[in-house]
C-alpha cells in the first residue's frame, strides 16, 4: 500500500502522531483512513495535483497545453535569467510621442515589468529556481522603487506585477509578502479615493468615464484579488457595475468609440475591463454578464466588436477624433493612428473574451497572435 502511494506523483505524507492526546487509532479506523487517502491520492493523480507551488486560486497550470507554453516561455526567458531590475520611480507614457521626454525609458521599464510576469510564471509552470529568482528579484526591486502617480494610462502596465506578486507570493519571505502587499493595497485605495471623489463632485465626462477609469478599476480590481482584500474588492465591484453603466450603450458601444472614432480605443478600453472581469472570476464573480442592469455588460460590448474582428465590418480609424494628441500621433507616423483598423490588434481581447465565451477562441487564434502568457497557462 504504501509503495502505491509512494509511487504517485504527488507524494502524501500521513502522521500518526498528530491524533488528539490519548486518541488512539482502532485497526477499523485505521482502515478507514488509509482507504480515503487512496481514494485522495487517486484523484490526485488524475490530474488535480501538481508539483507546483500554488497560487491562492490566481493560476492553475494543469493542462499539458499549459505546460508546454510555460516550456516554451522558459526557453524565451532562459538567456535573461541573470538580468538585474533597473526600476523606475515612475513612467512617462501619455502624452508623448516616442523619442520624447522619458518616454523610450518608461518603454524599457514596462518591458522590465513584463519580464517580471513572465518569469512569474515560467517558475508557476515549473520551470525552476532561477525563474523564481529573476521574478522576486525585479518584483523586489520595482516595489521599493516606484511611487504611484496614479495616471492610469502610465500605470496600467503594473497589471504584470500584480500577476506576478500572486504568483511569488506564498514563497516570498513574510516580512517582503507584507511590505508589498500593503503597498498594493494603498496604492488601489488611493484610486478608490479618486474614482469616489469624482462621483460624489458629479464628474462623470472625460477621464472619469472612458478608458481612463477602466484602466483604474482594472488596476484595483487585480490587486483586490491579489491581495485578499474584502472592502477593497467589494469597492471595485461597486465602481466597476458604475463604469458599465456610464461607458457602455444598450447595443454595446462604449463611450471611446463616440469620443475618438477608433476602434483602436473600444480594444483599449474593453481590454482591462476584461481583465478586471477574470480576476473577480478568480474570486467566484461574474463580471462578464452577469449582476449588471439595462442590458449593459462586457459580453454586449465584445460582441458589437465582433464585425470589425471577422471583417463584416471596416473602420478608418480617428478620422472624426475629438482629441488632438491623435492627430499628432498619426501625423508622426504612428501606424494604429490613421487608415483602416487592423483587427489582429484585438487579439488579446479575444484571448481574454474566450475565457468566458470559448466560441471567441477560433476568432483569436484566426488574428495570427499569440495567446498571452497568462491566458495560455492560468486560463480556466
Amino acid at each position: 500500500m504504501l509503495a502505491f502511494l509512494s509511487a504517485l506523483s504527488c507524494p502524501i505524507i500521513f502522521s500518526m502522531d498528530r491524533a488528539p492526546p490519548g486518541r488512539r487509532f482502532s485497526s477499523h479506523s485505521y482502515l478507514k483512513l488509509v482507504a480515503a487517502a487512496v481514494l485522495l491520492a487517486i484523484s490526485l493523480h488524475q490530474g488535480k495535483c501538481s508539483n507546483r507551488p500554488q497560487a491562492d486560486g490566481w493560476c492553475h497550470v494543469t493542462t499539458s497545453e499549459a505546460s508546454a507554453a510555460g516550456e516554451l516561455l522558459a526557453h524565451r526567458l532562459a538567456p535573461l535569467l541573470d538580468s538585474q531590475p533597473q526600476p523606475l520611480p515612475r513612467l512617462y507614457l501619455a502624452g508623448y510621442l516616442p523619442h520624447q521626454g522619458q518616454h523610450d525609458e518608461s518603454v524599457q521599464g514596462v518591458r522590465q515589468l513584463e519580464l517580471m510576469r513572465d518569469a512569474a510564471l515560467a517558475w508557476r509552470a515549473g520551470a525552476g529556481q532561477a525563474y523564481y529568482d529573476l521574478a522576486s528579484r525585479f518584483l523586489l526591486a520595482w516595489a521599493a522603487t516606484y511611487h504611484p502617480t496614479l495616471q492610469p494610462i502610465d500605470e496600467t502596465h503594473f497589471d504584470t506585477l500584480v500577476d506576478a506578486y500572486a504568483l511569488l507570493k506564498t514563497q516570498l519571505a513574510a516580512e517582503d509578502r507584507q511590505r508589498i502587499g500593503a503597498w498594493l493595497a494603498e496604492w488601489a485605495n488611493a484610486y478608490v479615493r479618486d474614482m469616489q471623489g469624482a462621483n460624489d463632485r458629479g464628474n462623470h465626462s472625460g477621464g472619469w468615464s472612458n478608458n481612463w477609469q477602466s484602466h483604474r478599476i482594472k488596476l484595483v480590481t487585480m490587486i483586490a484579488a491579489a491581495t485578499n482584500d474584502e472592502s477593497l474588492f467589494a469597492a471595485a465591484r461597486t465602481l466597476f457595475k458604475r463604469h458599465v453603466l456610464e461607458n457602455i450603450g444598450e447595443d454595446g458601444q462604449v463611450l471611446d468609440y463616440t469620443q475618438r472614432d477608433a476602434l483602436h480605443y473600444v480594444v483599449y478600453d474593453l481590454e482591462p475591463l476584461l481583465q478586471a472581469a477574470l480576476a473577480a472570476r478568480s474570486r467566484g464573480e461574474d463580471w462578464y454578464d452577469e449582476g449588471l442592469v439595462e442590458g449593459r455588460s462586457l459580453k454586449h460590448a465584445v460582441a458589437w466588436l465582433l464585425p470589425y474582428i471577422t471583417g463584416e465590418k471596416t473602420h478608418q480609424e480617428f478620422v472624426h477624433s475629438s482629441v488632438p494628441f491623435d492627430r499628432e500621433r498619426a501625423e508622426a507616423g504612428l501606424k494604429e493612428y490613421s487608415g483602416l483598423f487592423e483587427p489582429r490588434h484585438a487579439a488579446g481581447l479575444y484571448w481574454i473574451a474566450a475565457e468566458f465565451e470559448p466560441r471567441y477562441r477560433a476568432i483569436a487564434e484566426q488574428l495570427h497572435s499569440p495567446e498571452p502568457p497568462f491566458v495560455a497557462l492560468c486560463g480556466q
